[in-house]
């Protein structure tokens, strides 16, 4: 028994096993090659001549119609489309049909005729079919796409216009129906060009096989109509030549392409360098027409379809602009959005921070709050990951809602989201805290809340990492509820200080209680300034270290006896900058750090290091200068005697706004003043008249610091030997200061 071997669906040339439709296709076939043969090489005599012009002819033309017929009535598919077809063909058809039994056996033929009438038939109805199959094949297409076939055909008509019309226009005469009917056949065709070109582009320049045949086959008819007007204008046509077998041929080629298969994939615009090639130089040979205008004349209709594909060809390239621009708009809100909450991603967060950082250097502070989810990967492994999708989707809204109009939310990945606010806005403020309860969501079996780390700019930072990093830090001591992250963070920053207070008490023993009074009067004064605990905290640290930068200073500078010169002053001033350095090298001490680097500015501009004036300063570096002027005027000194508060506070008020911040020492005063007041058994130093005091001195330290000791703020003297040498504060204010002290920082 033979093996049947397994059946394989093949597109032939013809999709139908019809024998008579193949019969049919081979009757044509040999029909037009016969006829080829006849006109070119005289294939069967001289007496063969009627034969193969008229009936070998309308032969070859009358199967094609029918076979075209019988496609739109045998499938369903385009049905409409190819019955417009057939009727274009028949309508040609019956032309020639006319001609060959009637009007070309009399002398003197009427022109126009009714064969004319039903040759250019065929334009309208052909056109109407082209759309029809266009509009099925290429729907889904843009009008880009459609912009580029028009520009290529009519530029290819024009350059037609340009070749024929001069002649047909040369030879034209008679009657103005005679000259219509002369000018028709070629604008019709170039118009077929036209379409032709259209349904090349739409297909990206990468026709099926139906459409190829049909292009094949429209152009050689139209090909055929311009040669034989150019050649009877010419007065060069001779019957039953080569060019009269076109005309069958098209038929065929057009009956064939009826039962090729259609294009089954959708339509869809292919960029490449052919859609960009194919058009640009269509549209610069119309431009090379226009141009040659000024050189010899052009038809009006040749300079017409010129000027329209160059009109085309602008219009596509606004098109091309308009979608680049979507295309650059789209993508680069897909490079800066967050796919799943379409809330701003990493990118548009830093954009805006360097946007924010810039805005703050010109006084408009902003304030960035982080925040990380806790317990949503509990939430995702119990419920899924399209579970914890919606959840970030939901909350991203949330957020989104909680500080509309107060700042933009964004989310960084994963389970991060992050604000950033214009102005300044504390932990406790109440925008924070709603943008931290809108992360949180509560359900059966699950509590999914956040932590929150807050970033002043530029008070806390001045640069994006500094800032993303500081909020970090302060977004995980707030994990696990504030309490043991807190407290290990506070540790790890008091482990910190501790080691750094502990190198300059070695390097300088007689520092450490300087240091220690100043960091509790600034405590103090901060607090009359409701800074919040952090910012208290932050104060405290930065003026019990605002000498850190001393320690890089050689001791032949820091303790020399005679006044310093000029290359030794610019080292003292660089304690500032170094003691910053120090600082920035454990991130929870930054903001620190800015502190130390400000605290020896000065209100109206002349300190140092940046020049900084009045609010230009951080308040924080406002009071620690203050502080530490007015401790280092009551302090004993190996070569100089302490001032009485008094004598201090009045020194420090005639100095208020020009070193000092008026209203930094007007908060000192109150503080200093009220304090003495309540104390019951005077201090000696508070009895002491400012009159008995010796002779006012100005003297400056050797960190360039400017403290006063005198009234005359312009004398600028190098001070004595031992100037660094700070006495510890009096024991009365000491007590004092002692109930103010921040013994621990923030929880």
């Amino acid at each position: 028994m033979r093996n049947r071997l397994p059946t394989v669906n093949t597109r032939g040339l013809f999709d139908s096993r019809s024998r008579a439709l193949v019969a049919a296709f081979a009757a044509v076939s040999l029909a037009t090659a016969f006829a080829a043969a006849h006109a070119t090489t005289g294939l069967g005599g001289s007496g063969l001549d009627d034969f193969a012009n008229d009936w070998v002819y309308m032969s070859i033309e009358l199967v094609a119609v029918g076979l075209c017929v019988a496609r739109a009535l045998r499938r369903r598919g385009n049905r409409a489309a190819w019955l417009l077809i057939s009727a274009a063909l028949l309508a040609w058809t019956g032309g020639d049909f006319v001609w060959t039994i009637w009007l070309g056996n009399v002398a003197n033929p009427p022109y126009p005729s009714i064969a004319d009438a039903l040759y250019l038939t065929l334009y309208p109805a052909m056109y109407a079919g082209l759309t029809l199959l266009m509009r099925s094949h290429f729907r889904h297409t843009g009008a880009a796409v459609w912009l580029d076939g028009i520009v290529v055909g009519l530029a290819m008509a024009a350059l037609g216009a340009d070749l024929v019309f001069p002649a047909v226009l040369g030879a034209a005469s008679g009657n103005a129906a005679s000259v219509g009917v002369n000018l028709a056949y070629p604008f019709g065709d170039f118009l077929l060009l036209v379409f032709i070109a259209v349904g090349f582009a739409l297909s990206g320049w990468r026709p099926g096989r139906q459409w190829l045949l049909l292009g094949v086959g429209i152009a050689l008819n139209a090909m055929a109509d311009m040669l034989y007007v150019y050649q009877v204008a010419k007065g060069t046509y001779v019957e039953g030549n080569l060019l009269d077998t076109l005309w069958p041929a098209s038929m065929a080629v057009i009956a064939l392409a009826a039962w090729q298969p259609g294009s089954n994939r959708r339509a869809r615009n292919v960029v490449g360098r052919h859609t960009i090639v194919l058009p640009a130089a269509f549209a610069l040979l119309a431009l090379a027409l226009l141009v040659s205008a000024s050189i010899h004349p052009l038809t009006r209709l040749a300079v017409a379809l010129a000027t329209l594909a160059l009109l085309a060809a602008g219009t596509r390239a606004g098109l091309t602009y308009r979608e680049n621009v979507r295309m650059l708009r789209r993508e680069t809100r897909d490079a800066t959005t967050d796919a799943l909450t379409q809330l701003g991603n990493r990118r548009q967060l830093m954009d805006d921070l360097e946007v924010a950082l810039a805005c703050a250097r010109r006084g408009l502070a902003s304030t960035l709050a982080f925040f990380d989810l806790d317990g949503f990967k509990r939430y995702n492994d119990s419920f899924g990951h399209g579970a914890g999708d919606a959840l970030l989707v939901r909350l991203g809204k949330s957020l989104a809602t909680a500080v509309a109009g107060e700042g933009e939310a964004y989310r960084l990945g994963g389970d991060e989201f992050c604000v950033l606010l214009t102005g300044r806005y504390p932990r406790d403020d109440d925008v924070v805290v709603r943008a931290q309860s809108a992360l949180t969501e509560h359900g059966s079996g699950f509590t999914v809340t956040a932590s929150c780390g807050v970033v002043i700019l530029p008070q806390d930072a001045d640069t994006v990492s500094v800032a993303l990093n500081l909020a970090d830090e302060r977004m995980y001591a707030d994990k696990s509820g504030a309490g043991r992250s807190t407290r290990a963070r506070a540790q790890t920053v008091l482990m910190q200080q501790s080691v750094l207070m502990q190198l300059l008490t070695e390097r300088e023993p007689s520092l450490h209680d300087h240091v220690c009074d100043v960091g509790l009067l600034a405590t103090a004064i901060g607090r009359q300034f409701e800074l919040n605990s952090e910012q208290l905290d932050e104060l405290r640290r930065a003026a019990e270290l605002h000498d850190l930068g001393k320690l890089a200073v050689p001791d032949q500078v820091l303790n020399k006896p005679g006044p310093l010169t000029d290359s030794e002053w610019r080292l003292m001033r660089q304690h500032t900058i170094i003691g910053e350095r120090i600082l920035n090298a454990a991130p929870a001490l930054r903001p620190v750090g800015r502190l130390v680097r400000s605290s020896h500015e000065r209100w109206d501009g002349g300190g140092y290091p940046d020049g900084l004036s009045g609010t230009e300063i951080p308040l924080g570096s406002r009071v620690i200068a203050a502080c530490d002027a007015f401790d280092a005027m009551v302090s004993e000194r190996s070569y100089d005697a302490a001032r009485s508060t008094g004598a201090a506070l009045a020194e420090l008020r005639e100095n208020a706004g020009t070193q000092f911040d008026p209203e930094v020492v007007e908060a000192l005063c109150e503080h200093v003043e009220g304090h003495s007041e309540d104390e019951s058994v005077p201090s000696p130093k508070a009895s002491v008249s400012v009159k008995d005091e010796r002779p006012p001195t100005r003297r400056r330290d050797r960190a360039g610091e400017g403290k006063l000791t005198g009234r005359k703020a312009g004398d600028r003297q190098n001070g004595p030997s031992g100037e660094l040498e700070h006495a510890s504060i009096d024991p009365w204010r000491r007590q004092r200061l002692h109930q103010t002290q921040v013994t621990d920082p923030p929880d």
